[in-house]
């Protein structure tokens, strides 16, 4: 085994999955470790993807369901988070903060549309579960919007916003070739990574 080593993590939570990246920092040379994307919902279940939904357009609104597609969202986001982890302190990386990008951090009381409510529910939900397991495994987690990501990651490392989008372009070099091309996700995912890890 490697001697364990301090990384950055990052997530970019979506309706039913997330994109992660891994960084290292060795000799303040940024490393990508790992691109990969885990499961927050159940595949053969489609209504666990989007558990607020009844129909398209439409909220969920019999509490039985919603109760029992929350219940596989928080099971399967854990299940995935668990093995993601223990994958990686296997490699001997050492993992003690993280951040996820999120899309929005509305109240979805305070949306009067039913279907931007459901979307604002399943936002929470899915970023909730994420979080929660991660502090469940002593990680320290921050959430970003992504709209301010990139001018939060400029501040905290005290460069511009135009720098950190380098960085991040570079980092995306490195992605491996199986992963396709950095897509935004995985982008804002190793945004996410850079700002735990500073």
């Amino acid at each position: 085994m490697i001697k364990a080593q301090t990384v950055g993590l990052g997530f970019r939570v979506k309706s039913g999955w997330a994109a992660v990246v891994l960084l290292t920092d060795a000799a303040h040379s940024l490393q990508l470790a790992d691109v990969s994307q885990i499961e927050l919902c159940d595949p053969r279940l489609p209504e666990t993807r989007q558990p607020y939904h009844a129909a398209m357009g439409k909220l969920e609104t019999d509490s039985t369901k919603v109760n029992q597609r929350e219940r596989v969202v928080r099971s399967i986001s854990q299940q995935s988070l668990t093995r993601l982890l223990k994958d990686y302190r296997r490699k001997g990386f050492r993992i003690t903060r993280a951040a996820l990008v999120v899309g929005s951090q509305i109240d979805p009381a305070n949306i009067a549309n039913p279907h931007i409510r459901a979307h604002a529910l399943e936002g929470r939900l899915f970023r909730s579960a994420v979080a929660e397991t991660l502090q469940d495994q002593e990680i320290h987690t921050e959430v970003l919007l992504e709209r301010d990501a990139y001018p939060s990651v400029a501040a905290r490392l005290k460069q511009s916003s135009d720098d950190v989008k380098r960085a991040i372009q570079d980092i995306g070099r490195s992605a491996p070739a199986k992963g396709g091309p950095w897509r935004a996700e995985q982008k804002l995912a190793a945004l996410a990574a850079l700002f735990s890890l500073r």
